[in-house]
């Protein structure tokens, strides 16, 4: 079991940055894929970046989120630049064993969200 523990989140306004982390306690970290997940009011969750195989974003963050990971630290990040106001939600880490393609599959290790809002 991996537990995620998010944080970073916080009232930015837009074209603001912010970097989430999350960091994760077990012992293979390295072996797991790993992904940032987001959920605004009233909208489902949605898939934002992931890191397994591959790295994989949605259309809508390309070019202005980065995911990053730090084996040694057992942390994953997401540094999101040029924020907009439809970036606003609560955002999830999530984990699961192996290393396969991020954006597809259910995932069995969710931290608890932490929200990001950009407002002015």
């Amino acid at each position: 079991q991996v537990q995620l523990v998010e944080s970073g989140g916080g009232l930015v306004q837009p074209g603001g940055s912010l970097r989430l982390s999350c960091a994760a306690a077990g012992r293979t970290f390295s072996s797991n894929t790993m992904s940032w997940f987001r959920q605004a009011p009233g909208k489902e969750r949605e898939f934002v970046a992931g890191w397994g195989n591959i790295i994989k974003y949605t259309d809508s963050v390309k070019g202005r989120f980065t995911i990053n990971r730090d084996n040694a630290k057992n942390t994953v990040y997401l540094q999101m630049n040029s924020l907009k106001s439809e970036d606003t939600a609560v955002y999830y880490c999530a984990g699961r064993p192996g290393l396969s393609l991020p954006h597809v599959g259910p995932y069995g290790y969710w931290g608890q969200g932490t929200q990001v809002t950009v407002s002015s």
